[in-house]
């Protein structure tokens, strides 16, 4: 791939982050952990899922270590959902993390091998075999999330 469409790749996923990281810090601790009648996760959550989802698809599917490390991608990887209200230091990591995982990634696009990458299937019946395939399916999933955060938003 380019430069400049890896460029484009990261500028997009840093904008997807921004925008989640706005809402995310327009609502108190108690409205980022409600869970909205009939519906099984919040906006806090959603904003973990994409962190979680994002290091594995990208990191460990390569062999590197997930910066976030495995209790956090337990706790928000497909398939969890709240086990409770997170801590405000929960929030406030996953404020941070939103936008400084964005710029690590960046960075360590450019100064890791990638060249192991583990060819995968997503459950949303997309298979890719390169580190720059997951990042651009990354990208479509971090944007659903958004989509679900905004709607959450509005519930809480």
């Amino acid at each position: 791939m380019d430069t400049s469409a890896t460029d484009r790749l990261f500028d997009l996923h840093l904008q997807a982050r921004t925008n989640m990281l706005q809402v995310v810090s327009a609502l108190s601790l108690e409205q980022v952990n409600r869970i909205p009648q009939g519906l099984n996760n919040n906006v806090l959550w959603n904003a973990g899922h994409v962190i979680a989802t994002s290091e594995l698809l990208v990191y460990a599917l390569s062999g590197h270590r997930t910066p976030s490390g495995k209790d956090f991608i337990d706790r928000y990887r497909k398939g969890s959902r709240p086990d409770g209200p997170a801590s405000l230091a929960e929030l406030d990591f996953i404020k941070a993390e939103l936008l400084a995982g964005s710029q690590r990634l960046r960075h360590d696009y450019a100064a890791l091998d990638w060249s192991g990458y583990t060819p995968y299937t997503t459950s949303f019946g997309v298979g890719f075999g390169t580190v720059e395939e997951a990042l651009t399916f990354n990208n479509m999933h971090e944007t659903l999330h958004l989509g679900a955060v905004l709607v959450l938003q509005r519930l809480v």
